[in-house]
């Protein structure tokens, strides 16, 4: 498998991990918050769908402009002000997986040298291409453990 043919299939893989990891749910589960002080899986899940367009942004402009100012976002704010748990889940994990599907399909079309373009992320300074994928890509893994540890504190396997 080439490097972008991976870079694409772990982009993509995100979306059916997410939803698996949050099957069979209720609604009272979700939106439960069974360790204090962390955000309900609901709270997860919509920060998850909420930057997913902001990772698809990054992308499409370092490839569309010449090193693009990427601006940053603060999900604190995010979940503060943007009402989450009003959020259906089922619209959610549409948005995850529309915008996967479709960046995804955009990463498997690119040639070697596009994973080198730059962008200038607002608070990190520059960044690749590549460094930009790997990140959107490792974002739902990195919040699967959380919605794995509300589960088990919820009693539900």
């Amino acid at each position: 498998m080439s490097k972008i043919s991976e870079l694409a299939e772990n982009y993509r893989s995100g979306a059916a991990a997410l939803r698996a990891a949050v099957a069979g749910m209720t609604p009272d589960q979700l939106r439960a918050r069974p360790i204090p002080g962390r955000w309900s899986t609901l709270e997860v899940v919509a920060h998850i769908a909420d930057f997913e367009p902001v990772f698809a942004d990054r992308i499409q402009r370092i490839l569309a402009l010449d090193t693009p100012t990427l601006l940053a976002a603060d999900e604190n704010l995010f979940v503060q002000r943007l009402h989450y748990h009003d959020r259906d889940l089922e619209e959610e994990l549409a948005v995850v997986d529309a915008i996967r599907h479709k960046i995804a399909r955009l990463i498997s079309h690119l040639e070697p040298g596009d994973l080198q373009r730059l962008g200038t992320h607002s608070l990190k300074g520059p960044l690749t291409l590549e460094a930009i994928i790997s990140s959107a890509s490792q974002h739902i893994p990195h919040h699967l453990p959380f919605i794995a540890e509300k589960r088990r504190a919820l009693g539900i396997g």
